[in-house]
């Protein structure tokens, strides 16, 4: 692989990771759309560029989870209960979602992307304070939100936390503890998301040299060798930053990724 290109997995690496620390997003979204500009301009199949670029970033969350899970549990912000609660759900959603998107176009799926992270992203930045007596569902519910954020977060290559914090915040759960769940979270994401995308790309024909299934292994790698370094970093500054700091910028990282996909999605369809 090319060293400037492998200068630039390890730079996205660590940018990735101090984001999946700061907003527990797990480096998924910020990583899906770079990706696939730089898959692009690599010459990867056009109909397969997204789901390399999902699949990749998916792989990636497995590492950047666990090193800024372990600082957000030194700091003893995670609600281990919840992870309980939803974890089962995220699993189910997060095998069944790459079967869904092996059936969609880049177009579309790149237009879904853009979607529901802008949501997201007005969601958050609305700050609406939802009512004092709202609480987190029971284990049913609780399972039906998992299988939702599981699935879709596998469908985009995120770790979860576009769709986990909105839905503990409206619970009157803090930012803090929103965030660093969410990190936690990311893992049964990535693990069985992971596991979903080597399965279904298997016997996909022209996919890259060193690709496993659609995971393209050599990005993976430099990546998260960078990403692992960075993402404690975040998690501290997590615990640092004033709270209406925090909302603004994860919503402001959202907003620049929707518009990304966004345009991708209007590119990919003119041709």
């Amino acid at each position: 692989m090319d060293p400037a290109l492998v200068a630039v997995f390890l730079a996205l690496g660590t940018f990735g990771g101090f984001l999946a620390g700061l907003l527990g997003i797990g480096g998924g979204l910020v990583l899906v759309p770079i990706l696939t500009f730089l898959f692009t301009r690599q010459g990867f199949a056009a109909e397969h560029v997204v789901h390399v670029a999902i699949a990749t970033a998916t792989a990636t969350i497995l590492f950047t989870s666990i090193s800024s899970t372990r600082e957000h549990h030194r700091h003893r912000a995670i609600l281990w209960t919840v992870v309980a609660g939803l974890a089962p759900g995220i699993v189910a959603g997060s095998l069944a979602g790459p079967q869904v998107i092996g059936r969609m176009s880049t177009s579309a799926l790149a237009a879904f992307i853009g979607v529901f992270v802008a949501l997201a992203a007005t969601s958050i930045l609305a700050e609406r304070r939802p009512k004092p007596t709202r609480r987190l569902p029971g284990r049913a519910g609780l399972f039906a939100v998992g299988g939702g954020i599981g699935m879709i977060s596998s469908m985009v290559g995120a770790g979860g936390a576009f769709l986990s914090v909105p839905f503990m915040l409206a619970c009157n759960i803090g930012i803090r503890n929103c965030v660093a769940t969410a990190a936690a979270l990311g893992l049964p994401i990535a693990a069985a998301g992971t596991l979903g995308y080597v399965v279904s790309g298997l016997d996909e024909p022209g996919l890259p040299r060193y690709a496993l299934g659609y995971v393209y292994v050599p990005a993976m790698l430099a990546i998260v060798a960078a990403s692992v370094v960075a993402a404690p970093f975040g998690a501290r500054a997590a615990h640092r930053w004033p709270v209406r700091t925090l909302r603004r910028a994860f919503a402001v990282v959202l907003y620049a990724l929707a518009v990304y996909m966004a345009v991708k999605s209007w590119q990919t369809w003119r041709r």
